[in-house]
């Protein structure tokens, strides 16, 4: 059975990211607007709402370019180095409080930089409370000061990604559990509460498709964020995650797939909806279950609930909901 408030992985989803990162310190009270946003995304009708992750800043932003490194070609950070990140899960946790139905995701959080047990008991603790509506996307970063500042190597950061997501479902599958590897080795552990969601909480792994994230996919995802070239023209990225696996005995019934939809703008720099909406079917044909969309939505609840009502009830008669 599905956990309340949840949506179903077939139904096409629209998805919106919260801005929580910002260039300058907004100053007391800055950060409100993003509570008043997410409120009105929840009474909208947005299906899902998204918050990214730095943990820290370094000075070598511009490796945020270099697919070497795992950044994306031709990318730009938002901010500078001493730009305002919010956590995402205790932004998420108080939205959590001021929400009923849209789910919760991270997009994406740097899960190797927490010690696994401790993000198990941090992401059940947000998935009971909010009832489970959280969706964790999950990827290595590219950022090496990250891993350094955290006391890890950025080598083997994938491994380590590894490790961190096979031990947060082991603990909450098993009741009493064990886990045995080269550095972590634990037995008998219990950890409760347990998440609300059936089979733990989806992981969504972000990446460019290559031989490791494939392997990811395979053993952990639910999802996939695509990323670099992927993120353009996810197509191809999907048919072999679903090759992937049915190799390794799992359905691709209900696999999961976001992608931004090319916002229209008319002369005035205002949303031409139909033609925004005109891509979305397409979109959902290829695959995509997620169709995100970076809008300007006012910071002011009663004006963003005005702007994204006639949006989701265009996004819902697209789709057919």
């Amino acid at each position: 059975m599905p956990a309340p408030n949840s949506l179903e992985a077939t139904t096409p989803a629209l998805s919106i990211q919260l801005l929580n990162f910002s260039a300058k310190d907004p100053g007391r009270g800055g950060w409100h607007s993003l509570l008043a946003q997410a409120r009105a995304c929840d009474e909208a009708g947005i299906d899902r709402v998204v918050a990214s992750d730095h943990v820290v800043m370094g000075e070598n932003l511009e490796e945020y370019g270099n697919p070497k490194v795992g950044g994306t070609q031709g990318g730009q950070q938002p901010t500078g180095p001493d730009g305002q990140w919010l956590d995402p899960l205790t932004l998420l946790s108080v939205v959590a409080g001021a929400t009923t139905n849209c789910r919760l995701m991270t997009g994406i959080l740097i899960a190797a930089l927490r010690r696994p047990a401790v993000l198990a008991k941090s992401l059940s603790t947000l998935d009971v409370l909010s009832e489970g509506r959280l969706d964790i996307g999950v990827g290595v970063g590219w950022q090496r000061e990250e891993y350094e500042a955290c006391g890890l190597e950025f080598e083997g950061r994938g491994k380590r990604l590894n490790q961190t997501l096979e031990v947060c479902q082991t603990l909450w599958s098993q009741e009493s559990a064990s886990y045995h590897s080269d550095d972590l080795h634990f037995e008998g552990i219990h950890t409760n509460p347990k998440p609300l969601q059936e089979g733990g909480i989806p992981f969504w792994i972000s990446g460019t498709i290559n031989k490791s994230v494939l392997a990811r996919i395979a053993r952990f995802g639910s999802g996939w964020i695509p990323w670099g070239p992927d993120a353009m023209n996810p197509t191809e990225g999907l048919r072999q995650i679903r090759e992937v696996l049915e190799d390794a005995g799992r359905s691709t019934e209900g696999f999961q797939v976001t992608s931004y939809v090319p916002v229209a703008t008319n002369d005035d720099r205002s949303l031409d909806l139909g033609k925004t909406m005109a891509a979305v079917g397409p979109m959902i044909d290829a695959g995509i279950t997620d169709v995100r969309a970076t809008l300007p939505v006012p910071t002011e609840y009663n004006a963003a609930l005005d702007y994204l009502s006639p949006i989701v009830e265009a996004f819902r008669n697209t789709v057919g909901r």
